[in-house]
């Protein structure tokens, strides 16, 4: 099989790296100083106490690999816009994809969400530039439990966790998402299989879309906005405003929002990604993970005032590291 994973980052880089590692042939596309690197010294992982460096195809021209049996996309939503037009050269109506991304993907309502089925959501897929290139039709969702983050150029730091839930977007993909779960199995990846990715994805992305920007936005880690009367009732409250936007789509909950933030409480006083990303200047990815739920509402009918002030509070954050970005220095 002719596999390449898209995105030589955090995750992206993880799965490459155990592909080769299983003995798999892989192509990453990264770019910059992270390929650079990997091209002279090879890609290095450090998981625990363990180190160790595979040797991957690693390029930033598409166009010189060819179409592709297996695509893995391991970017963050704004890169895969603005990287979409550029993978054409890997697919064709054979390529299947796996998004290994979080929040909800251009994909989601490919032949699913009740009268809402087939529509595009702009905030994930502006004017269709992702589905043009990457067919909905061919697509298996992966949602990631994994920490793991760049250490420095051409160096991945794994951190807790180990499983990835991967299952087809439509029946019609079911034998290639097997295919490609067995190979991540080979990499040594725990995968769960599910026949209802979009519930899976819903489920991360309802503690996710508070968590997070909240956390970006008061710079506080999870233990304080939990243990906070005033902040943890604003993160309930829009969960069940997600609740409701998901019932209207064909997904269902099955554990209340004080359940789950009890799940997340146990993780003590963590840093959401978003918080990291702010406290580095970088931009948050924030329609992934608020937009698209905010266009849902909308599209559904579903009033969720709440989560409309948190998405203009992290737009408003986010246009501001923008600026501070370009901003001249005296």
């Amino acid at each position: 099989m002719k596999i390449t994973v898209v995105g030589g980052g955090a995750i992206g880089g993880i799965v490459a790296a155990r592909l080769a590692r299983a003995g798999i042939a892989v192509n990453l596309l990264a770019r910059g100083p992270h390929l650079d690197a990997i091209q002279r010294n090879g890609l290095t992982v450090i998981e625990g106490d363990q180190r160790y460096v595979v040797d991957v195809n690693a390029t930033d021209q598409p166009g010189t690999l060819g179409v592709q049996d297996l695509l893995f996309i391991c970017l963050k939503g704004p890169a895969l816009i603005q990287a979409a037009r550029s993978l054409a050269p890997l697919v064709d109506g054979n390529t299947h994809i796996v998004s290994v991304m979080n929040g909800v993907p251009w994909w989601f309502l490919n032949a699913f969400g009740g009268r809402l089925a087939g529509q595009r959501l702009e905030s994930v897929d502006p004017g269709g530039i992702v589905s043009s290139v990457l067919p909905p039709s061919q697509v298996s969702g992966c949602v990631v439990h994994i920490s793991s983050s760049i250490a420095g150029p051409g160096v991945i730091k794994k951190g807790y966790g180990n499983q990835l839930i991967v299952g087809p977007a439509s029946a019609g993909v079911a034998d290639q998402a097997a295919r490609a779960i067995n190979l991540l199995r080979l990499a040594q990846f725990d995968v769960t299989v599910s026949n209802q990715i979009r519930s899976d994805i819903w489920v991360k992305l309802w503690g996710n879309m508070t968590m997070n920007p909240i956390s970006a936005i008061t710079r506080s880690t999870g233990d304080v906005i939990l243990d906070d009367p005033l902040t943890e009732q604003l993160v309930v409250s829009i969960m069940e405003e997600a609740r409701r936007i998901g019932e209207q789509i064909g997904i269902e909950l099955n554990m209340t929002a004080q359940a789950r933030n009890a799940q997340t409480r146990k993780l003590g006083a963590f840093k959401t990604s978003m918080l990291q990303d702010v406290e580095a200047g970088r931009q948050m990815e924030i329609e992934a993970i608020l937009g698209a739920p905010h266009e849902l509402a909308a599209k559904a009918g579903v009033p969720a005032p709440f989560l409309s002030m948190l998405y203009g509070l992290a737009g408003q954050l986010n246009a501001n590291l923008g600026a501070n970005a370009n901003a001249p220095t005296r």
